[in-house]
Formats: structure tokens, sequence, C-alpha cells
């Protein structure tokens, strides 16, 4: 039996929250279209009162921000980069090209093309979320991308000083200081001053998400992410401070992140809550993270490892955290999720800094249907075929009398015209 030890807001109450989300987004992309540049100087002005003089920054500008980053921390970039670079080239070699005669002169294949440019969107209003350059900027120059953008906001003022660090030591072309909506938009749409990319990457609030949701089929898109999502599928072979320590590590992104505590020990379920409660005393960020858990965190009691398979794929979240006797009984069972955390030992932050998988993530229930942000996303698998006269001749009767019975004439004729000439 599933039961619920504490729910988050109703799926009404986030329906209101999505539909205002929606309009404010639909209202500032059409106006974006229309106005270009003083579209985009304006919200910048509005939401993040940054209005410089170009919006883009220049190379003197980048090594200021590189004077402001001590060796050490250039040094931890470093090494999360090569990281994150030594699995992007494992997967993107794991990535072939095939070409094979299928039929006696049919021959068939498919290459791997890199898409041609890709706008990256780093978020930082609340924290400055460097490591979002390596997961898109990076890997999207492993994937053979010629030109990658990147934007973030500003932060306290002026360009983040490690996320420009972190975006120029990834690659990026061209580097924006701007945030929001009004990136995402001139990067997809175009201004007067910024060339249109083919495809946005990156994850960001319930505005950027909004956006690139509303922006995809004139661009592509990775995937939908964002608002942060993290379920911890625990049983009482760990204790409540640890669980606590996780769902709150990911709550304080922001006061709409759901954090979920799936378990089959009902002990452990209220330890857990008090344990949160207590972290929230002394936690830094428990301004976020405490409203976040207050309005989006839940906590649900199953039977069985069989039920919590069960609700963990209804949920489809992006982070899942096992901490469990058998957690490779969840890898092996579970089928919707953005990126498993395998024991007590791991957990998400890992993953979101510095050990090497991707950390932009489908949420929103994505999951069901697609994986995360790798090497892959950036690239177009598309097919080929050479035939040569004698198999036209074949595989043209076959083609021909398939036309004929689907009423496609024009079809039929392309397949007729090379039977006549070659038969």
């Amino acid at each position: 039996m599933i039961r619920y030890l504490k729910k988050g807001k109703s799926q009404d109450e986030i329906n209101v929250s999505n539909q205002n989300v929606k309009e404010t987004v639909e209202n500032i992309l059409a106006d974006i279209e229309s106005r270009g540049d003083a579209a985009i100087r304006e919200y910048s002005e509005k939401f993040d009162k940054w209005t410089p003089k170009s919006f883009r920054l220049s190379k003197s500008d980048i090594e200021a921000c590189y004077a402001q980053v001590d060796e050490q921390a250039i040094e931890d970039i470093r090494w999360a980069q090569e990281q994150i670079r030594n699995f992007a080239q494992i997967q993107r070699d794991s990535m072939r090209d095939v070409e094979v005669e299928t039929l006696p002169g049919v021959t068939l294949g498919h290459k791997h093309i890199p898409v041609n440019s890709v706008g990256c969107y780093i978020p930082g209003g609340k924290y400055p979320l460097l490591a979002s350059a390596h997961m898109g900027v990076l890997t999207a120059k492993v994937a053979g991308v010629q030109r990658v953008i990147a934007a973030a906001p500003p932060f306290n003022g002026q360009p983040a000083p490690a996320i420009v660090v972190a975006m120029d030591m990834a690659g990026a072309d061209e580097i924006y200081c701007l945030g929001g909506v009004q990136a995402v938009a001139a990067m997809a749409l175009g201004t007067e001053t910024i060339a249109p990319v083919d495809m946005l990457v990156g994850p960001g609030n319930a505005f950027v998400a909004e956006a690139k949701r509303q922006l995809f089929g004139r661009v592509g898109i990775d995937l939908f992410a964002g608002p942060t999502e993290t379920l911890v599928i625990a049983d009482d072979t760990v204790d409540g401070e640890l669980c606590a320590a996780d769902l709150l590590g990911q709550a304080e992104h922001g006061t709409n992140s759901p954090a979920v505590l799936l378990t089959n020990s009902e002990q452990l379920a209220r330890d857990t809550m008090k344990e949160v409660e207590r972290q929230l005393t002394i936690l830094p960020t428990a301004d976020i993270a405490g409203v976040s858990w207050r309005d989006y965190g839940q906590v649900i009691v199953c039977d069985s490892y069989e039920e919590m398979v069960e609700v963990a794929d209804g949920l489809a979240f992006e982070h899942v955290q096992v901490m469990t006797r058998d957690p490779d009984y969840f890898k092996d069972n579970m089928s919707n999720f953005g990126a498993l955390f395998l024991g007590p030992e791991t957990n998400v932050s890992y993953g979101d800094k510095c050990i090497g998988t991707n950390h932009t993530l489908p949420t929103q229930k994505a999951a069901r249907y697609t994986g995360g942000l790798w090497v892959g996303k950036f690239i177009n698998t598309c097919t080929y075929q050479k035939v040569t006269e004698e198999a036209s001749v074949v595989v043209g009767g076959y083609c021909s009398r398939l036309c004929a019975l689907e009423g496609f004439a024009g079809h039929k004729e392309q397949a007729d015209i090379r039977l006549r000439r070659y038969g």
C-alpha cells in the first residue's frame, strides 16, 4: 500500500502557477521578436538591473574575470572539465557511422553530423552555476559543434567571474552576460547584434524552461530542464540525517524545486522529516530550501521495492538517489529517470558539479521519453542510400507496386522511370 506522510501543493495550484508563467513568457518572446535588441535591453534592466554597453563580453572583459578567480578555483574547474570531457568523449566514440550492403547493389548508411550552432544557457540568478558551462559548452564542443555561444545572467551586478572563466575554458565562441527569458530568446530568435542558433540547451528556472518549450520547433532544444527535481529512494540501511541532507541539498535550488523521499520504512520517513526540520534551522540556504520543502516536498511510504519502482516511474524525476540494500534492483527495474545515483557513497551533487556525467536532465516527467543532455544530443544521425542499376530494378518493382496500393501516381513514376531505363 502506498501512503503519503507529506504532500506538497495540489496539481491545481501548480497548474495555475504554470499558466501564469506561460502567459508571461509568451508576451516577452513576442516583444523580443518584434523589437530585438531594444526589448532585450529593457528586460535585462527590469529583471537583472543590467544594461551594459554590450552584452557580449570582450577579450578584456573575459581576462578581467580570470583575474578575479583564484588559482585553486581555476584548477578545480579544470579538473571538473577534464572529467566531463573524458566521459563525453567516451560517449562520442561509442557513436559509429555505419555503411552496409543490405541487398546486392543496395548500400545504406548513416552519418553522425554535429549541429552547426548551439546556444547554451547557464543559470546564475540565485547561484553562479558555473557547472552548467561544462555540461553545455564543453559537451557541444566534444560533439563537434562549430559555433557555441553561451549566456549567463549577471551576479551581484557584474558578469559572474567563475561562470565566465568556465565558459571560456569550455571553449565558448561567444560569451554574453544576459539572463532569463531574454537570453534564451536572443539566442534562439536572433537580434541586430546576436546571430541566432540552431539549438538551445541548458537548465533554468520555470520561465527559462517555458521559453524553451515555446521556442521548440523554431529551434531545437535539448529537453525540458527545470526546475530541479530530486527523489531519494531509501530503506532502513541509511538514516534520516543522510536522507534529509540529500533532500535539502537539492531543494535549495529554488522555492519550487520538488524533493521527495520514497521509502519502505515508516520509521525512516518520520526520522527524515524531523531531521529536515532540524537541518533547516542551520542550513544557510534555508530561506529557499524551507519554502521548497513546505510547498513541494513529499514523503511516500511503500510496502515493497516493487511499489517503490511503480511510484518512482510515475514521478519520472530528474535526479534519483538510491540508498538501499540492493541499489542495482532499481537500476535494473526503473525506466523513467534522468540520472541514477546508486548507493549512499555518491550523491546528486557529485553529478551536478564534477564527476563526469551531465547534470542537464529531464524534468516535468520528460524522463518518460528522453534521457539527459549528452554528446549525442548535439549530433544528427542522418541516413543515406546508394543503389546500382541492377538493384534499382529489383527495388523499383516492389516500390512501384506498393505506390500503386497507396494511390501515389507520382511516387510510382519515380520507380517506373528507373524500371524503364535500367530494366
